[in-house]
């Protein structure tokens, strides 16, 4: 695939660029709770500007539905990706083109506020991206580098590279070069954490990894349908009565390591009653929420052996104070094999990546951190993601 390196040395002083960004950042109010992926946009932006591009950066946030929505204004990001780039970004309305000069930047307004964006309609998705052309004119070039919608076939990340001539950008190069470590030979032992709320949400993914790892450690909500597979109550916690069977099925592997202690709580609240039980000792009205200190310590174990590790999935609640431990311990474990073993460290995007921030991790501690959980699954998966495949054609 053309890279924007190959982009520039073919000069774009004076020319429009249209970039897909991915700045979905979470919000409280029009304060940005964690800037990540929009710091992570910066080098590709950067790089065009100071090529002298001109650039529209198009992009999402949230799930409006049926137009504009204040409350999903890209407003608050177009002022952060100022910042970050050291000159204005002009939010532009949708249907205007911008007036830029070389080297200025311009973000349009939230993408997803025509539905046309996420339409399954092929017809309708080709006309608004050739009304996207429109805006920066038919000799612009496109440049991919969300990758965290790389897996959506959405007019702004598929359609409109059919229209323009598309290159990838750096953060898709990079994200898709650490994937293939992980898909092609990794360096063994391999092992995985997953964590989240749900086995059905990582059910394809475990099939996937499991002929292919050493060692697969299961934590957060969905390890509960596990322990119940294996005979256990849970309480109250989050269970999947439908995958049980298949989560027995999966334990045949011997692969699978589960937790052996969890910290309970009588309600969903931070302020809720605690306690740290053994898996066998989970009582009626109370629910697991984290893993507990003897599970870290035997995750610890098997990844402090490991030569590659990909961690995808939060081991708990950890937007609570008292469910945060399970992850951080976890996370501690993966920066220290990082750090004493030299294990190639991977951190699946989505909330693992958002943890790793709010819970003051040294983000520079794992050899990566993805910027797209979904993205980053599928590909694993083996799936063909639309967003990437139309870059190689």
């Amino acid at each position: 695939m053309r890279t924007v390196s190959d982009l520039v040395s073919e000069g774009v002083s004076g020319r429009a660029v249209l970039v897909r960004s991915d700045l979905n950042v979470p919000l409280d109010g029009e304060t940005i709770t964690d800037d990540g992926r929009i710091r992570a946009s910066v080098p590709t932006i950067s790089t065009l500007a100071d090529a002298g591009a001109r650039v529209l950066v198009t992009a999402h946030l949230g799930r409006p539905k049926g137009g504009a929505d204040a409350k999903y204004s890209l407003a608050p990001v177009a002022t952060r990706l100022g910042e970050l780039l050291g000159k204005e970004v002009a939010l532009v309305p949708h249907g205007k083109r911008p007036d830029l000069a070389d080297g200025q930047v311009a973000l349009l307004e939230n993408i997803r506020f025509d539905p046309r964006e996420t339409s399954k309609d092929d017809d309708q998705r080709a006309e608004f991206a050739r009304e996207l052309v429109d805006l920066v004119g038919p000799d612009a070039a496109f440049v991919s580098d969300g990758f965290g919608v790389v897996h959506r076939k959405q007019t702004s990340v598929y359609d409109v590279a059919q229209d323009l001539p598309a290159y990838a950008g750096g953060l898709v190069l990079s994200e898709v070069e650490v994937l293939q470590k992980l898909t092609g030979d990794p360096e063994r032992p391999y092992a995985v954490v997953l964590g989240g709320s749900k086995v059905s949400d990582k059910l394809a993914v475990i099939e996937a990894l499991l002929p292919k790892v050493d060692s697969l450690l299961v934590g957060g909500g969905m390890c509960f349908t596990f322990l119940a597979a294996q005979g256990y109550g849970v309480g109250s916690s989050l269970l999947e009565s439908d995958q049980i069977d298949t989560s027995r099925k999966l334990l045949e592997s011997g692969k699978i390591v589960l937790p052996t202690d969890v910290v309970v709580a009588d309600r969903f609240a931070a302020d809720a009653a605690t306690k740290t039980v053994p898996v066998d000792a989970i009582e009626d009205g109370w629910m697991g929420l984290d893993i507990g200190p003897e599970s870290v310590r035997e995750f610890a174990s098997v990844l402090a052996g490991a030569r590659t590790v990909f961690w995808n999935g939060p081991m708990g609640v950890f937007e609570m104070a008292p469910f945060a431990e399970g992850t951080r311990g976890v996370a501690q474990a993966i920066v220290d094999a990082t750090a004493k073993s030299g294990a190639f460290s991977v951190v699946g995007g989505g909330d693992s990546a958002a943890a790793v921030r709010a819970l003051g991790l040294p983000e520079d501690g794992f050899s990566h951190i993805s910027t797209g959980g979904g993205a980053s699954l599928e590909f694993l998966e083996g799936k063909s993601l639309p967003g990437v495949a139309v870059l190689e054609r």
